[in-house]
């Protein structure tokens, strides 16, 4: 498999790595190891460069197949040799901006669950900007107002921000994790990548994150809507 640096590093941004194998038919490499995140849970996955012998191709896309990641490069450019060295670069501000906004929606899912118990059913980011729906029976303007308020204290209070693997079976007994549903991951991951504020919030995701939520800046809540019942859409933007 290939080595995920950004799961332990998110700050890594320049890397070098072997040429393992070919996908020929969407001409796409497959590395010892990678910094590129592929996307996921919301997040976009990572815009960069390959660049091996006289050959500097972008990193079109990003995919899992067989549990290996493939890089889709440039149809303009060869693919590299098998065991051939290349070096890869991330466009780090994409990536930057792009963590400090899931550190941002993660500071939201805590105060939201820590002070009215609700629950987080999905979410979707741009760099800067993203919404998150939550399982809330009630959303009104004031309110809309103390929850920005919350959350821009507690990027204030510059809380530290960790990650880590654990094995399934311990994550199932940790109640912050329970309520993210991780039930629904597939039964062949049998490690969960957790991501904590540290005294606000517990996640299974595998994305990006910075280390301290004093990274994030301050936040705005630029809208909401109701997507139902019990199911509420909150927007929020960086200001930059």
């Amino acid at each position: 498999m290939t080595i995920l640096i950004y799961h332990n590093d998110s700050y890594q941004s320049k890397f070098i790595a072997e040429a393992v194998s070919w996908d020929e038919e969407n001409h796409g490499v497959i590395l010892s190891q990678t910094a590129f995140f592929p996307g996921g849970g919301g997040q976009p996955g990572d815009k960069g460069t390959l660049t091996y012998q006289n050959n500097n191709s972008p990193v079109e896309k990003i995919k899992f197949f067989n549990e290996q990641l493939i890089h889709f490069l440039s149809p303009l450019v060869p693919l590299p040799e098998i065991g051939l060295s290349l070096t890869g670069e991330i466009n780090w501000d994409y990536r930057y901006q792009l963590m400090r906004t899931h550190t941002a929606m993660h500071i939201l899912c805590g105060v939201i669950f820590r002070d009215y118990g609700a629950s987080v059913t999905g979410g979707n980011m741009t760099p800067l900007k993203g919404r998150m729906d939550f399982e809330f029976t009630s959303l009104h303007k004031d309110l809309v107002s103390i929850i920005e308020e919350k959350v821009n204290n507690e990027i204030k209070n510059a809380r530290p921000v960790s990650w880590r693997t654990i094995p399934r079976e311990e994550a199932f007994n940790i109640p912050d994790l329970i309520r993210t549903k991780i039930n629904l991951l597939p039964n062949l991951i049998k490690e969960i990548r957790v991501v904590e504020i540290e005294g606000l919030d517990l996640q299974a995701d595998g994305g990006t994150h910075v280390k301290n939520t004093s990274e994030v800046g301050k936040i705005i809540i630029t809208d909401y809507k109701s997507k139902g019942r019990d199911n509420k859409r909150i927007y929020l933007e960086l200001i930059d």
